[in-house]
């Protein structure tokens, strides 16, 4: 059914499910909007699906499934009289009333505040972390730095331009270097020689001009996803992730859905219930900390000792078939249909 034609249907609240991107992680982004669309509830939700192409176009179509960047050109109107999307067909604009925005989208454009302040700029609520929180939580260096003033464990890091001489004798191997604003493991290295220092910081500088060098930690990598504004909070079963060898390196796989080649991922965590109860009292914290609302994950490092070290914070993490936050949200008791229908609620309080 053409979407134009569903306009005027006003029993069902307006859903604009903002997907694709121009940054690197925009496959990603799709398969989220997939899943998304698998379970978002239709008897309340009217679903307009608006696809990001790799180049920048924005796309109005029936579903991120098949055949999505052949859809009508569209438009998010800054305009807060329009109150939505702009759809240019046969050259004329067509208004759609949009409620409520849910960008599933990650990484650059997605959860850096970009997307979040044109939704601003457009009056439109939507889901997830605002400008803020986006621009705190994508920028590493900048999360250590708040999360430390909060009296929470981070690890040591330096911070360098992509361009800057570093000297490699002066570090402690191994070391982790990672462009300062990106995500699921792009120009990530794991450095353990001075000698393969200049190559790493090069493939971090392709993703990002601010790279970040930090220690590496000794630990076990472990996740908590969190839903909900303000103190009122629901966290999932915290997850851990049991490697074979290497570092985790998420979507970097070629078949993701068939799994990691160095990874699994175990929910509920084989952990403690002491561990199990500090994962989810830290995360709560640093959510609250760096300002987050409606949805992150909090990824963290559990030490032998029991103590724990932030990782980093996904603001609008994969909701893909195999990731991480949906399983562990479905592990406490919410598949992703309620915690989809309490996302848009969240947006709109």
């Amino acid at each position: 059914m053409d979407k134009l034609k569903r306009e005027s249907n006003i029993s069902k609240l307006q859903v604009a499910i903002i997907f694709g991107g121009a940054g690197e992680e925009h496959p990603v982004s799709v398969k989220s909007a997939v899943e998304v669309a698998k379970n978002i509830d239709t008897e309340k939700y009217e679903p307009f699906y608006i696809g990001i192409t790799k180049s920048g176009e924005w796309k109005l179509c029936e579903s991120p499934l098949t055949d999505w960047e052949n859809g009508k050109p569209v438009m998010l109107s800054p305009d807060r009289s329009v109150h939505g999307l702009l759809v240019i067909e046969r050259g004329q604009y067509k208004t759609i009333r949009i409620d409520v925005a849910f960008p599933v989208l990650h990484g650059k454009h997605g959860e850096d505040g970009a997307i979040q302040g044109l939704l601003e700029l457009s009056g439109i609520p939507y889901v997830g972390c605002d400008i803020q929180s986006s621009v705190l939580c994508m920028d590493k260096s900048l999360t250590y730095t708040v999360i430390r003033n909060a009296g929470i464990a981070t690890p040591d890091f330096r911070l360098v331009a992509a361009n800057e001489a570093v000297d490699a004798s002066r570090l402690i191997y191994p070391v982790f270097v990672k462009p300062a604003r990106s995500g699921s493991s792009f120009g990530v290295s794991k450095v353990s020689r001075k000698e393969d220092l200049p190559n790493a910081l090069k493939d971090a500088g392709q993703y990002d001009t601010k790279i970040v060098i930090e220690e590496a930690i000794v630990a076990s990598e472990v996740g908590c996803a969190v839903l909900g504004n303000n103190g009122d909070l629901v966290v999932g079963e915290p997850d851990r992730i049991s490697l074979s060898h290497g570092f985790f390196r998420i979507h970097q796989e070629a078949e993701p859905e068939s799994g990691s080649e160095n990874a699994t991922f175990i929910v509920p965590a084989d952990i403690s219930a002491e561990s199990r109860s500090l994962i989810r009292q830290t995360a709560k914290a640093i959510y609250c900390a760096l300002g987050c609302r409606g949805i992150a994950r909090v990824d963290l490092f559990l030490r032998q000792d029991g103590t724990v070290i932030l990782n980093e914070v996904n603001t609008l993490p994969g909701l893909t078939s195999y990731s991480r936050y949906p399983r562990m949200m479905a592990a406490a008791g919410l598949p992703l249909s309620e915690v989809i229908d309490q996302l848009v609620s969240l947006a709109l309080k």
